[in-house]
């Protein structure tokens, strides 16, 4: 069934004609889209977080740009040994190795660009 409606927008009439739908709909904002998908990418984070979790993680300090990856998955390191060259404004950052150990998961590559708090690599 049509339904004739005059609607005035910014001193514009408009004659619209709406047609009833019957049926089940979701009726659901922006705002209500984007916190599901929030959520749902928040549910993904920690599920692969818990697998993770066998080592010591190095996450990105800054938003920026990987210039280089020094270390190779299984390569021993030393505290204090350079990881990743970090171009964040313009600058270039040393991303060190918190421990000695064995990186066991490299997350980045050259080229990468990088948030605050993203995983770089994990150190057994």
């Amino acid at each position: 069934m049509l339904k004739k409606y005059n609607i005035t927008v910014n001193g514009v009439l408009y004659q619209v004609e709406v047609e009833e739908v019957k049926g089940e709909f979701k009726n659901e904002t922006i705002e209500q889209k984007y916190e599901e998908q929030k959520l749902l990418e928040t549910e993904e984070a920690n599920e692969y977080d818990s697998v993770i979790v066998l080592g010591e993680k190095v996450e990105s300090p800054m938003p920026g740009t990987i210039l280089e990856v020094n270390v190779s998955q299984n390569q021993n390191v030393k505290s204090g040994e350079v990881l990743f060259i970090l171009e964040a404004m313009k600058m270039e950052n040393e991303i060190m190795s918190p421990k000695d150990g064995k990186v066991v998961k490299i997350n980045v590559t050259k080229g990468v660009t990088v948030n605050t708090g993203d995983l770089l690599l994990v150190i057994e």
